[in-house]
């Protein structure tokens, strides 16, 4: 993993413009390379067996994969999270994360509302300008 690499905060939705780079598991976004995203969202499924997760930010649906440490959270649907690991596009199947950080932000107001403002203002911030060069 290319950690010099910006995990880029990203709506599910976005993630169906991405396109996979041939080396290393990197993806672009327009002009933007990436290996990481930064996603929130709603839990929709949760497995006390270590079993993956399933992800719903409002615009689709992701499968978040937990290792090490995290599996032992009692994660439960219902559970807004925060999630940033390396993304994994799977045809046919849902994409997904190999979570490097989750943190449960259920107790956060407003937190829908200010994430999506974060998205936006990352876009046309930052990815537009690259997006637009490239297409």
């Amino acid at each position: 993993m290319d950690y010099s690499l910006a995990a880029l905060k990203l709506l599910c939705s976005q993630l169906k413009h991405v396109r996979e780079v041939s080396s290393q598991n990197r993806f672009t976004l327009g002009a933007i390379l990436f290996q990481r995203a930064w996603l929130q969202g709603l839990l929709v499924s949760a497995s006390a067996d270590g079993a993956p997760l399933l992800l719903d930010d409002g615009t689709g649906l992701i499968e978040l994969s937990l290792t090490g440490e995290f599996r032992h959270h009692h994660w439960k649907p219902g559970m807004y999270v925060m999630v940033v690991g390396g993304y994994v596009a799977r045809a046919g199947e849902l994409p997904m994360i190999k979570v490097h950080k989750i943190v449960d932000l259920s107790s956060s107001p407003d937190r829908d509302a200010m994430w999506y403002l974060e998205v936006v203002e990352a876009y046309k911030l930052f990815y537009q300008p690259l997006v637009e060069e490239f297409t």
